[in-house]
C-alpha cells in the first residue's frame, strides 16, 4: 500500500532542506544582532488562545484552524501562527518581569492552516518571526521593519517592496468600520460569500478579499488614512521618514490591514518584485499591537513583531538563485577511498579524525573498484578524494585529489596532515570562487 503525504504538506530534503537551514541561520543571526533571544513554544495550544488573539470573526479562526478534542475532552488547536503562543509563554512564565525593557524573542517552526494549497502556500508551513514588548515609540516600529528588511538582504533578496499603513487607535478603527459598512452596504449582494460573512462580523476583513470580481469594488472603498488622528498620522510619517533616512523606502498601501485582529497602529508587508518568480503574495509582514499581552492575561505592554513564511522565501530563493544552487551544491569536503577491508578499517579512524577537525567527510564502507568509488565521489560533489591504500600507507602518505582541477598531492600522514588539508581547502575556494579562467591540470607534492 502506497502512503502519500497529506494534501497541503510536503517533504523537505537534500538541497531544499539546505536552503531552509541557511535561511533560518541567516535570519537568526540578524535577530541576535538586535539582541533578540530564541524561544520555542508548543505546536499545540488551547483553542481559546487563538480565538482571543486572532479574533473570533477572522478567517483563521472560522475556517482555517485544525482543532480537535483531546482524550480529556479539551479543545486543542495546532497553532495557525506563532505570535499568540509566544505571548502566552511570556505570560505563563512571567518573562515580562525584567530589569530592562523591551522583552525580545525570535522563533521558528511549523504552523497549520486548512486553506487551498498554492504556490508557496501549504497547510503545514513554517514561520520565522520576532516579537518585542515593553517599549512604545516609533523607534520600535522602525527597528522591527528594518530588521525584516535586513534579514532579506542577508540572503540577497533585495528586490522587494515594503508596504506600510496605519490602523490607528480604537476610535479610528470604530469610525472606519462604520464607513466601510456604509460603503459596502450598497455592493455586498454582488460580492462573494466570504465578503458577506465578513460584512456582518468585521467589514475590515473585506479588504483582504482576493476574489478578482470583488477587487474593483474594494479598490474604491474608503481608506483608513482619512480617519487617522493627527497623532496617528504623525507616528506613521515619523516611521516612514526614519526608515527613508536609513535607506529603506516604503510604499503607503491604504488597504493594508493584515489578517489578524490584534494589530493596531503601524502595519507592514514585504512583497517580492522578481518578475521571474510567481506572485507568492507577501513574503512576510507584521506590525504594532497595543493590548494583545493584556488580552492574554499579562500586563498592558505594547508590542510589535513580524513573521516570514519560509516556504515562500525558500521557493523564491530556489528560483532566483537556481544556477548558483546547481553550480555550488557540493557539500562534502573529503571522500576517503579504501580498496580492501584493512584499508577501510584504517580509513574509518581517519574520517573520524577529519570530522572532529571540522571537515565534512565520508568513505566507502564496502570494498569496491576504484572507478566506481571515484564516479560516486564525483556524483555527490566531493571537493577532494583521499586515497589511503596499501601503497600510500607503506610510504607514510595519503594521496589527495582535487576533484575540481584534477591535481593530485602526496601529503605526509603525520601530525601536520590537517594543517595541510586546511591549506588545500583554502586553495580550492580561491580557485572555485575567484578564478574564472580555465585551470590547467597539474600534479604536485606538498611536503
Amino acid at each position: 500500500m502506497e502512503i502519500n503525504p497529506v494534501k497541503g504538506t510536503h517533504d523537505i530534503y537534500l538541497e531544499e532542506a539546505d536552503i531552509y537551514h541557511d535561511i533560518e541561520k541567516c535570519f537568526s543571526e540578524v535577530a541576535m544582532l538586535y539582541n533578540y533571544h530564541e524561544i520555542r513554544t508548543p505546536i499545540i495550544e488551547h483553542t481559546n488562545l487563538f480565538a482571543r488573539s486572532a479574533g473570533e470573526d477572522s478567517d483563521i479562526v472560522n475556517k482555517e484552524m485544525y482543532t480537535f478534542l483531546d482524550k480529556g475532552g479539551r479543545s486543542i488547536t495546532l497553532r495557525p501562527e506563532m505570535t499568540a503562543g509566544v505571548l502566552r509563554s511570556i505570560v505563563s512564565n512571567k518573562l515580562y518581569i525584567a530589569k530592562e525593557m523591551p522583552v525580545r524573542f525570535f522563533y521558528s517552526g511549523p504552523c497549520f492552516r486548512y486553506e487551498r494549497p498554492q504556490a508557496g502556500r501549504y497547510r503545514q508551513f513554517h514561520q520565522f518571526g520576532i516579537e518585542t514588548l515593553g517599549v512604545n515609540t516609533p523607534y520600535n516600529d522602525v527597528e522591527v521593519i528594518l530588521m525584516a528588511k535586513q534579514m532579506l538582504s542577508m540572503i540577497r533578496l533585495d528586490n522587494v517592496t515594503v508596504k506600510i499603513n496605519s490602523l490607528g487607535n480604537e476610535e479610528t478603527r470604530k469610525n472606519y468600520r462604520a464607513a466601510l459598512r456604509e460603503y459596502f452596504g450598497g455592493h455586498i449582494e454582488n460580492m462573494c460569500e466570504d465578503c458577506k460573512r465578513r460584512y456582518e462580523l468585521n467589514p475590515l476583513r473585506i479588504l483582504d478579499c482576493k476574489v478578482p470580481n470583488d477587487r474593483p469594488i474594494i479598490e474604491k472603498a474608503p481608506v483608513i488614512t482619512d480617519f487617522l488622528t493627527p497623532e496617528d498620522k504623525e507616528w506613521l510619517n515619523t516611521v516612514r521618514d526614519m526608515l527613508s533616512d536609513l535607506g529603506v523606502e516604503t510604499v503607503l498601501d491604504t488597504h493594508l490591514v493584515r489578517g489578524l485582529d490584534y494589530y493596531t497602529g503601524v502595519v507592514f508587508e514585504i512583497a517580492s518584485n522578481y518578475k521571474e518568480a510567481p506572485d507568492f503574495g507577501a513574503l512576510g509582514g507584521g506590525g504594532h499591537y497595543a493590548h494583545l499581552l493584556k488580552e492574554l492575561g499579562g500586563p498592558d505592554l505594547e508590542g510589535a513583531g513580524f513573521s516570514f513564511g519560509l516556504e515562500r522565501v525558500a521557493s523564491l530563493c530556489q528560483i532566483i538563485f537556481k544556477e548558483e544552487i546547481e553550480k555550488y551544491q557540493e557539500s562534502l569536503d573529503f571522500y576517503v577511498v579504501g580498496l580492501n577491508d584493512e584499508n577501510i578499517q584504517n580509513n574509518f579512524k581517519l574520517i573520524t579524525s577529519l570530522r572532529l577537525e571540522g571537515f565534512i567527510s565520508d568513505m566507502n564502507y564496502e570494498v569496491k573498484s576504484m572507478k566506481s568509488i571515484f564516479k560516486y565521489a564525483s556524483k555527490i560533489g566531493s571537493k577532494f578524494v583521499i586515497i589511503a591504500g596499501d601503497d600510500e600507507m607503506n610510504k607514510g602518505i595519503v594521496r589527495v585529489k582535487n576533484m575540481l582541477t584534477e591535481e593530485q598531492y602526496d601529503v605526509p600522514y603525520d601530525d601536520q596532515l590537517f594543517a595541510k588539508l586546511h591549506d588545500l581547502m583554502k586553495e580550492y575556494y580561491e580557485k572555485r570562487f575567484n578564478d574564472n579562467s580555465e585551470v590547467e591540470e597539474e600534479s604536485g607534492d606538498i611536503n
